[in-house]
């Protein structure tokens, strides 16, 4: 794993992955396009970021530092969402 994926796993929510996400990606440029969806899988909150920057340079250096992959035009990444106190709750 990479230092920067491990640094999205502190996210316990939508928003504060947006956010960490969007500041790690603002190192090779703009962003053109970020979706973010949640899902549960075995007990775990998971979430896939869908991410298109300005450039396909941009995309491959993002995707190296992420140690992501290509979905149709888009990179994609899947994060294990932190454990907030409200899930606890």
């Amino acid at each position: 794993m990479t230092h920067a994926l491990h640094e999205l796993l502190h996210c316990a929510d939508v928003k504060s992955l947006e956010s960490a996400l969007l500041n790690t990606c603002s190192e090779f440029g703009s962003v053109s396009r970020l979706d973010i969806m949640t899902m549960i899988k075995a007990g775990k909150r998971q979430a896939v970021c869908l991410v298109r920057m300005d450039s396909g340079q941009q995309d491959h250096e993002l995707m190296s530092k992420l140690g992501a992959v290509r979905f149709g035009e888009d990179i994609c990444v899947v994060v294990d969402l932190a454990i907030s106190e409200f899930a606890l709750a």
